[in-house]
């Protein structure tokens, strides 16, 4: 049987078979990564760049799907590899165990159809922001706190970073509200669903837009930015 099959449901055989010629960098192999990862990899994206030079330690162990207890003290990159290799061998992952600072940014984002926010760090972020525009590569964003997550996707030029925060330093909100084990899921899932939309140059993108989920009291609204 053919692992893509529930995939052809809703992508046909071309597309799934384009899927598996993309490339996709996602920067963080934490909570949102993880889950980023574990679904653009059973999408059946060929080749994944991750990049983390974090290791895992206990804290992880409530949200973070990569994490295990055999593996703590372990690198999350080169654990998102394992886990690719056994969840899907079809895809090749190339781990990079260094965090994205603006001096390795270009080589290790060069050569991409897209990359995922999946930091927690604004700094990082507005890097993204500039080298993705710098490449002129699409860049899912994304970010958690407690009850609350968003999303939206940045086209070259778009600068829609500066819209959203007003500092380019700083923790995001995830540092002072917390992460439980399901927000993480919701935005990544968000994300790779925007990512499926750009590589396969169909569907309603979040550009211009930022989505604010909030489960705790089951509001989600997009803000446009004109």
């Amino acid at each position: 049987m053919d692992r893509y099959q529930k995939n052809r449901e809703m992508l046909s055989t071309q597309e799934c078979d384009m899927l598996h010629e993309k490339r996709v960098c996602v920067v963080g192999c934490g909570g949102l990564g993880g889950y980023v990862i574990e679904m653009l990899g059973r999408l059946g994206i060929g080749y994944l760049t991750v990049v983390d030079g974090d290791d895992f330690d206990m804290s992880n162990l409530n949200r973070q799907l990569l994490s295990q207890e055999d593996n703590l003290s372990q690198s999350k990159a080169f654990e998102a590899k394992q886990r690719m290799a056994a969840v899907n061998s079809e895809v090749e992952v190339n781990p990079i165990e260094a965090f994205l600072t603006e001096e390795n940014a270009l080589e290790i984002l060069s050569a991409h159809d897209v990359i995922v926010d999946a930091t927690d760090g604004i700094a990082t972020r507005f890097c993204l922001q500039e080298m993705a525009k710098k490449l002129e590569i699409p860049l899912v964003y994304g970010a958690i706190g407690g009850w609350y997550a968003q999303v939206c996707t940045i086209l070259p030029g778009d600068d829609t970073l500066n819209r959203i925060y007003k500092s380019h330093i700083g923790k995001g909100i995830e540092q002072r509200l917390g992460n439980p084990s399901f927000t993480p899921a919701l935005a990544a899932s968000t994300q790779v669903s925007e990512v499926l939309k750009l590589l396969l140059g169909r569907g309603d993108l979040l550009r211009h837009r930022l989505l604010i989920m909030d489960l705790y009291w089951n509001d989600f609204e997009v803000i446009e930015f004109k």
